[in-house]
């Protein structure tokens, strides 16, 4: 994050936590003037530390939720097309490029276990795809 100081680390992790907090709010908690948070917001969102506004979603079904991080290993030069493939699984969330072991992680996210398990299956038989390891995510120790 070019040119932050403390005071936008902590603006920018109260927005972190909510992104719709009032910025009289933000400079109440913060002890600072409202034209002063607006000021830092503008600046930061002028020099690109802030990209945007988001809404997270909440999951009604949270608990039955199955979340898995797999690593791949790809045949040959085929990165290219295996995550061309892995993008149009709808469970799969974010795909990463990787050093070391593997060549791709994938986060995928299904509703249920018999979801995950035929998701697996459908990875397995992706061209190119000569070996992966999934590990199930169990509880989260710390999620921003």
């Amino acid at each position: 994050m070019p040119n932050t100081d403390p005071l936008d680390r902590k603006i920018l992790s109260l927005l972190r936590d909510d992104a719709r907090l009032p910025i009289a709010s933000l400079a109440t908690t913060l002890g600072v003037s409202r034209t002063t948070v607006r000021a830092r917001m503008e600046r930061m969102e002028a020099n690109g530390t802030i990209s945007g506004y988001g809404v997270r979603l909440g999951q009604p079904d949270d608990a039955e939720r199955v979340r898995a991080i797999a690593m791949i290993e790809v045949e040959g030069r085929g990165t290219d097309k295996v995550a061309r493939a892995l993008s149009g699984l709808p469970q799969v969330r974010a795909l990463y490029s990787t050093n070391g072991r593997w060549d791709l992680v994938a986060e995928i996210e299904s509703a249920s276990l018999p979801e995950f398990d035929s998701v697996l299956g459908a990875i397995r038989l992706i061209e190119g795809i000569s070996l992966t390891e999934t590990n199930i995510l169990l509880a989260a120790r710390f999620r921003r």
